[in-house]
């Protein structure tokens, strides 16, 4: 099976909880909400080339336009052009499309390349080149416990993802424990238990008050436990909601108080469909909490897919390449992946 984190060494002795003023939120912090039992066998995992096939089928749009390019027989400018009207319309981006069609030319002088199928292989590399810097794997276990927070707008499949994540922890020999910090919003708190119950991990959840306190409870009770990792999934928000944003950063600082050096991991959920807007969204998020990874959803829809060379070739010119740590195609737990440069390419080109 494909590894989903970097693997944990062994655990030191739990530190002692901080002492620290009582918050002010009534918290509950819940068991599995069904009776003890012994979890159900995991379903069989898909085999990797399976998704990988369902990914280049949710990438057909894309592929299809950027393959339609090197159908002649001719390598000239207007094949250049046409390549560079799909780099386009596929989200790439203008500064990583400029990149894409220099370091093209560039390959194909000094490959002597003739044929159009020749120019879409160098194509290939190049592209790959320019996300391997987004290919990471999360790393679990250098502290304890590692505090996980993640944010992204309404409906880019946030909490679904923290649900699945939550699932491939405990399989990896990892305690978990989920912080309900969207505490204004009913059917947040809801979907997070109802994740917290399927993997049989503790959730700390409160109606209505401060969702910095639910975090620090939160963080508080996984080191009392000696919870391996500690995911606090934040309300859904616009990076253009002023005062919201403020929200986060104060969640942030709060959970620095609960536990020195944490948040370990600020993960950004982005819907692949949004095209350049996702690439505004990771901007304006790692401008507000310095984001640590993303995870990109909704492959499987209308997504173009260039938006991830966009986001790779603005960490690139800025120095901050902020890695894409999962992708996501569809609902199913497994159809939540690590990100792998060449696979996707592979997925989206050929």
């Amino acid at each position: 099976m494909f590894s989903f984190f970097k693997k944990k060494p062994p655990a030191p002795a739990p530190a002692a909880s901080p002492a620290s003023p009582p918050t002010d939120a009534a918290l509950q912090v819940d068991a599995p909400l069904s009776p003890p039992v012994a979890p159900s066998p995991a379903p069989p995992v898909e085999a990797r080339s399976g998704w990988l096939g369902r990914l280049a089928q949710g990438l057909r749009k894309t592929g299809g336009s950027i393959a339609t390019v090197f159908a002649g027989t001719r390598i000239d400018d207007a094949l250049y052009e046409e390549l560079e009207s799909a780099l386009l319309l596929a989200d790439t981006g203008v500064a990583a499309t400029e990149h894409l069609l220099a370091d093209l030319k560039r390959r194909v002088k000094d490959s002597k390349a003739t044929e159009p199928a020749a120019v879409r292989a160098l194509l290939a590399r190049s592209l790959t080149e320019l996300l391997q810097p987004l290919e990471r794997t999360l790393d679990i276990g250098a502290h304890t416990p590692t505090v996980i927070m993640v944010t992204g707008v309404n409906g880019a499949g946030k909490t679904t993802s923290i649900g699945k994540l939550t699932r491939h922890l405990p399989e990896a020999d990892c305690k978990v424990l989920l912080a309900a910090a969207d505490t204004f919003r009913a059917a947040a708190r809801e979907q997070l238990a109802v994740w917290a119950d399927r993997n049989r991990v503790e959730i700390v959840s409160q109606a209505g008050g401060d969702p910095a306190a639910v975090t620090f409870d939160a963080v508080t009770a996984g080191r009392a436990r000696g919870c391996d990792v500690v995911i606090a999934d934040t309300a859904g928000r616009l990076p253009t909601q002023t005062h919201l944003m403020e929200e986060l950063k104060k969640i942030q600082r709060t959970i620095a108080k609960a536990q020195a050096g944490a948040p370990h991991e600020v993960l950004l959920v982005v819907d692949g469909n949004t095209g350049q807007n996702a690439l505004a969204q990771v901007k304006a998020f790692d401008a507000a909490l310095g984001l640590t990874g993303l995870i990109v959803t909704k492959l499987d829809g209308t997504a173009k897919g260039g938006v991830l060379a966009a986001i790779a070739r603005w960490g690139t010119e800025h120095g901050r390449v902020v890695p894409v740590y999962f992708i996501g195609i569809g609902e199913k737990l497994e159809d939540l992946q690590p990100f792998n440069a060449q696979e996707f390419v592979r997925a989206l080109l050929d």
